[in-house]
């Protein structure tokens, strides 16, 4: 240790033993101890924290965690940017990782030293218990071992090899099969024995495992013991990625440093930081295996949420409620009465929009659940006050509905409703009307957030949709105006650790009733070799008078094509009911177009409407009752539940028929879920067990939920709320700047966009 640094923490252990027999009454240095620290042992800010206003005991305490701290600590502290910068070194420079290895590990994620042992297994699989071959029920998971009496590497169709051996062990019989990898016939030989691992199957008469995990009889490596399971990719097996960790983890856990003060980890139950590493990539049993993970977890929330609070401090705003008299006389004049969770949120939204504080809140809720009246409720609070409001979605559509829909309700209001996209005609003018004042609330897409369109006092931006719109696009909306408070609005309901997790620097509002009651929806999901009768049945519904909908998806990230199949199956239809008029709707038609095709339905010319996903969000046809949803295995769960809510939208019965070929476990899953949930809370819940966090709601945009390795966001709530806490709780003791450079380390690239 450099003189200067010793001569440092030698002064400070002076003035901490005369602290301790002045009896503990700050009076060891003239600037107060915790000052006194603060300059001379920064590192341990957060421990001293609050010293002058602490107890007699409190202050005993603190000193003998600095004591403490200077035993362990400074070496830490101080040992703390090299180690870190060990662990930025590429994973290139480990033994073993070439150049065209780390290329496959990137596609990952694994770049460092550090992305590799902080990549966590996602499950644990027990392949301790060894089974007797006569013994091995269809079905089960074991591993089993037996001598190997014949092997057999033969040639099938398209080019497949398939090798085969026969394994005993007394008790009976078992066929090991592996595809298209002959090498394994040259490991394998007659006489040995060996360990396999694999789910037992009956084929044609014989017992089998297909392509089981297998090494020489007692290694040890993969069978025979508890072993965590990685996700892996082409070119990256699981068992490789096991086998790098394994090599290199003991070298690499001498560089990591422990975060979370011992007082922290002793309160959340919390392991040390190397500790929960080693234990989750070699687990002794499931239970410590678990407390690794909720280890690892509960740091990477409490550092989230941290970062969060340091970017979410109440902002200075302006109070911008009216009298409430544009409010109280549009409420009145409705024909029906808010629920009681529209009035709850309103009241919320109220609030905040009475503080001179910036409002940042969330509104979220199920399909139908009547959150843009809400919305509009809230702009009329703003517009009574004197400003303006601008409404932003992410499609000329939904702009196109919006317009019409809200226009209506404003029909004999003092309110001047302006309507701005891409296809607007009249650019110059309704630019020029916002810019005026004239125009009081403005709908419209992200042309809103374009260059020439500036406003007079923008007061609030409602955002529809807000996961289709990135944060930079956000940000280039609120510099329109002056402190302007934000309202965003999901119709995709958000799992509570997902609110918190994402939104942690805005307020949350939930709407979990629906105007019309519960929906009355049958859905059904009918394989392709039933799409003949799923078309007869839509042939009565027709001759019924009834109307609906064909859903087609984007087969490719081409418009061309998705609006060519659009055409195809329209033509199709039409031809199939001739009595009845289809209409077509898709992103490549124009704006008159698509207004055109709506009115027509809307009206009921056309009974049927064959679309592509553009009607996915915010098309209130109030007596559709019928979709039908061709290559549903083709979107995602929360995807396929927002077209349903196009249908029984006046609480009438309906019918959804989802049609699909599930080739994979997880289309199968996500489908089985599609019918047996109608609520969006559920929903949600379901699609992050089927496929986790990454693509929910779009997070793609943000990337919190991707940087969280070790979370569970089903599971883990209890271990959110409390890294919540104590987060606040350093943020409010100004503790923060003790844990400031790990936060901008792991999450700072995001942080920073939250506020601009």
């Amino acid at each position: 240790m450099p003189q200067g640094n010793r001569a440092s923490r030698d002064t400070v252990e002076k003035v901490l033993r005369l602290e301790c027999s002045t009896g503990f009454l700050d009076s060891a240095v003239t600037c107060g101890l915790e000052a006194f620290i603060g300059q001379h042992l920064p590192a341990a800010s957060s421990i001293v924290g609050g010293y002058g206003k602490a107890g007699p005991d409190e202050r005993r305490r603190t000193v003998d965690a600095l004591l403490s701290f200077l035993e362990t600590g400074v070496a830490a502290v101080q040992d703390a940017v090299e180690r870190s910068d060990a662990l930025d070194r590429p994973i290139t420079s480990l033994q073993g990782v070439g150049e065209k290895r780390a290329t496959a590990l990137r596609s990952l994620g694994i770049r460092t030293v550090e992305d590799l042992i902080l990549y966590l297994p996602r499950r644990l699989e027990d392949r301790s218990r060894f089974s007797r071959i006569g013994d091995l029920c269809t079905g089960e998971e074991a591993s089993v071992r037996g001598e190997i009496l014949v092997i057999d590497r033969r040639r099938a169709g398209r080019g497949m090899t398939i090798v085969k051996a026969a394994l005993g062990d007394g008790s009976g019989f078992l066929y090991a099969v592996w595809f298209n990898q002959p090498w394994i016939a040259d490991q394998l030989r007659k006489g040995d024995w060996i360990d396999i691992f694999g789910r037992a199957e009956r084929s044609r008469g014989e017992l089998q495992m297909r392509s089981p995990v297998w090494e020489a009889a007692e290694a040890g490596s993969e069978i025979g013991r508890l072993v965590p399971v990685y996700p892996a990719a082409e070119g990256v097996s699981d068992r490789l990625i096991r086998s790098l960790i394994d090599r290199h983890l003991d070298d690499i856990l001498e560089e990591v440093s422990e975060i979370l003060p011992a007082s922290v980890r002793e309160e959340n139950a919390v392991s040390p930081k190397r500790e929960a590493i080693a234990a989750i990539h070699r687990p002794s049993d499931p239970a410590g295996f678990e407390q690794a993970r909720r280890s690892l977890a509960f740091e990477e929330l409490f550092l989230l949420q941290l970062g969060l609070l340091g970017v979410a401090r109440e902002e200075a705003g302006i109070a911008r409620s009216g009298t409430g008299e544009l409010v109280d006389s549009f409420l009145a004049q409705l024909p029906f009465t808010l629920t009681k969770a529209q009035r709850a949120a309103f009241r919320e939204i109220e609030g905040d929009l009475a503080r001179p504080i910036r409002m940042m809140r969330l509104l979220q809720g199920d399909v139908g659940s009547g959150k843009t009246l809400v919305a509009l409720v809230a702009a009329l609070c703003v517009i009574d006050g004197g400003s303006q409001v601008a409404f932003m979605v992410p499609t000329e559509i939904l702009a196109d509905q919006h317009a019409v829909t809200i226009g209506g309700l404003l029909e004999g209001f003092p309110v001047r409703v302006g309507h701005l996209t891409g296809a607007t005609k009249e650019k110059e003018e309704v630019t020029e009307a916002i810019r005026t004042g004239e125009t009081d609330l403005v709908i419209g897409t992200h042309a809103l957030i374009q260059q020439p369109v500036a406003f007079a006092d923008l007061g609030l931006v409602i955002i529809d949709e807000q996961h289709r719109f990135g944060v930079v696009q956000r940000s280039a909306i609120e510099e329109k105006g002056e402190k302007i408070d934000l309202l965003v609005m999901s119709a995709t309901p958000i799992p509570r650790t997902i609110a918190l997790t994402l939104y942690g620097e805005f307020d949350i509002s939930t709407l979990d009733e629906l105007p019309a009651g519960e929906r009355d929806i049958d859905t059904r999901w009918v394989p392709g070799s039933g799409r003949e009768e799923v078309y007869e049945e839509v042939g009565r519904f027709l001759s019924e008078g009834r109307k609906g909908y064909v859903v087609l998806p984007l087969i490719e990230e081409s418009e061309k094509v998705d609006a060519g199949a659009a055409v195809q199956v329209a033509e199709e239809l039409a031809a199939r009911f001739p009595d009845v008029e289809v209409g077509l709707l898709h992103g490549r038609l124009s704006s008159a177009e698509r207004a055109d095709a709506m009115e027509r339905f809307l009206r009921g010319d056309v009974k049927l409407l064959v679309a592509t996903t553009v009607i996915e969000v915010g098309i209130d046809v109030q007596d559709a009752d019928f979709i039908v949803i061709e290559h549903a295995d083709r979107f995602g769960l929360s995807q396929l539940h927002q077209l349903r809510g196009r249908i029984g939208r006046s609480g009438q019965k309906g019918v959804c028929i989802a049609i699909a070929e599930a080739k994979t476990e997880e289309a199968k899953q996500r489908l089985a879920a599609f019918t047996e949930n109608d609520d969006g809370f559920a929903i949600a819940e379901e699609d992050l067990w089927i496929r986790g966090p990454g693509d929910l709601l779009g997070t793609h945009q943000h990337g919190f939920l991707t940087q969280l390795r070790a979370v569970n966001l089903i599971e883990d709530l209890d271990l959110m709320s409390r890294a919540r806490a104590v987060a606040r709780r350093v943020h409010e003791d100004d503790d923060a700047k003790g844990y400031s450079a790990e936060v901008d380390r792991r999450f700072g690239e995001l942080l920073k966009w939250l506020r601009v």
